[in-house]
Formats: structure tokens, sequence, C-alpha cells
């Protein structure tokens, strides 16, 4: 079931809390952090992962899981450099021809899922070794560079004085927003999650919604690929390596149950700040990665703690 408003506000609204408390201790450690061109870098850098953690926000709903989404970001990647480069198509065919590809993967791992009734972490993890390989394969190991220049206003470009890929997560956010949260669409992820045995008694179709949310999954993917590619200027097999946890620790930091049923894109949204907050401001106060590392966990853990124990007195 959607979660009651009085339950979502309540959490959500812990979560926010977090996110000041977090940003007030961390601007005490580097006047550096509320600068614009640092919050602007932020933004820049938490495109690609927060693509794929909107998608990951309907998949986890639903109460799965999909691992792959780092390696189908990789083989993207490399397909959007072989396309040009070697194939020799325009590079916007090429690019939307990568986004395409990340769809189909994701349209794979969806296939897997309803029609061969393989659980969502294997399956996922199994095409997530699968989409690495045939990424390094394709790639040879070797990189694509030397992109044209408009290509790179994509991941490096700015409009209206706040870089361009920001503007695509935006729009991505309420997109997503208004599909979980006021859509027939929605309304099924949730049922789905909630009972997926009363979601088909009561005439959903799961199989397709499932292929549906899979499907999207790879194509954020896709997407934050040509982002991705576009900002570091190079294409290389091993992008998107790790991208997974830091989507799921995204959701997951946002409210969204692993076990399926309730979960918001606000809430998703809170969560990814959070984590780039945490990540920066602990760069910024000289805090090695491994100490960021566990930060991290031990904010998810206290996030989760208190998220379950409020959620408890709102459920009655």
């Amino acid at each position: 079931m959607r979660p009651s408003l009085r339950a979502l506000v309540r959490r959500e609204s812990i979560l926010a809390v977090l996110v000041v408390v977090a940003l007030a201790l961390l601007a005490q450690r580097s006047d550096r952090l509320f600068t614009a061109a640092n919050l602007l870098n932020q933004g820049r850098f938490m495109t690609e992962v927060g693509l794929i953690a909107l998608a990951m926000t309907f998949v986890i709903v639903t109460g799965g899981i999909d691992l792959s989404v780092g390696s189908m970001l990789g083989l993207s990647a490399i397909l959007l450099g072989v396309f040009w480069k070697r194939a020799g198509l325009p590079l916007p065919a090429a690019m939307a021809l990568a986004v395409c590809a990340g769809a189909a993967a994701g349209f794979v791992n969806g296939l897997v899922i309803t029609r061969f009734g393989v659980p969502p972490l294997i399956a996922t993890l199994a095409t997530l070794a699968l989409y690495r390989g045939l990424a390094e394969g394709i790639s040879e190991s070797r990189s694509v560079r030397g992109y044209p220049e408009w290509f790179y206003e994509l991941g490096q470009g700015e409009l209206g004085g706040v870089p361009t890929q920001v503007w695509i997560l935006l729009g991505a956010t309420v997109v997503a927003a208004v599909t979980l949260g006021w859509t027939t669409f929605g309304r099924a992820t949730y049922a789905l999650g909630a009972n997926e045995t009363a979601a088909r008694f009561s005439g959903i179709a799961v199989d397709r919604t499932k292929l549906l949310i899979y499907t999207a999954s790879g194509l954020a993917s896709g997407l934050a690929a040509v982002i991705f590619v576009s900002r570091v200027s190079t294409t290389r097999s091993d992008m998107g390596t790790g991208v997974e946890m830091d989507a799921i620790t995204a959701v997951v930091l946002g409210g969204t149950s692993i076990f399926g049923g309730s979960g918001t894109i606000v809430g998703t949204a809170l969560g990814l700040v959070l984590v780039q907050a945490l990540r920066n401001g602990l760069a910024l106060a000289n805090v090695k990665g491994d100490g960021t590392i566990v930060v991290i966990g031990v904010v998810l853990i206290l996030a989760t703690i208190v998220g379950n124990l409020f959620g408890r007195g709102g459920d009655g």
C-alpha cells in the first residue's frame, strides 16, 4: 500500500532534519562547503547516481533489486564510443542507441525475472557480471576520446548558471515523483510491492509492470552513461563500477522499504543529497575515504532505525 500522508511527512521530515544537521556540522569543518562553485560541482557529480536512484526507487518499491545498473552504465558508455568511432554513426544517433542499449539490457533483466521466475537478486547479480564482461570484451581495454566540443555541453556546460545535467536530473525527478505518486502505474507499483498475489487477483498486470520498471532502470543507466562520458571526456569499460551501491544507499536512506510497498521519490532525493553532502563535506574536512564510508554506513543504520521506530508508531 502507499504510505499514509502522515507517515510520509513524518519520515521525510526526519530525513530533511538529518540533511540540515549534517550540512550544519560539515559547514563548521570547512568554509568551502557552501560556495557556489562547490555546490554546482556536487550537482554535476551526483547526477548519474541520481538518475539511477530514481529508477531504483520503483524497483525497490516492488520488492525487487537491480544490481546490474553500474554494469549497464559501463556497457552503454562503451557502446556510445563504438557506435560513434567504429561504426561511424553520427554522434546524436550513437547517443540515442547507447540509451536504447541500456533500456534493452534492463528489458532482459525484466524478462529473466518475469518469464523465468528468477529472483531479482540472482538475476541482476548474474547480469552484473554479464554486462560488465561484455563491456570489457567490446572495448578491448581501449578508451574512446576526442568527442566534439558540443557533446561536452551535456556534462560540463551550464544553462542559466546551473550545470546542464542538473536540469536533466530535476526534470527526471519531477516526472518520477508524479508517476509514482499520482498515476495508476504508481499505484500498481505500490500494490505489487505490498502483496504481489493480491495485486494479481485485483487485475494488475504484474509482469508487465515489472518489465516496464526494469526496462526504465536500464534506460536511466543508459542516459547516465551518456552524461558520464560527456562529463569525463572519455569512454572506459570500468565506468559505473560500484554505482549500484550508491543508488541503493540513497533509496534506502530516503525511506524506501527494501521489502517493498513503500517509498517516495522525495525521500530518495533527500537521501541522495545527504549522501553527497557527507562525501563532499568529509572530503573537504580531510577525512580519508575509508572514514567517509564508515560515516555513511552509520548514518544509514541510524536513519533506518529511527525511520522504523517512527513508522511503527504511525502504523496504528
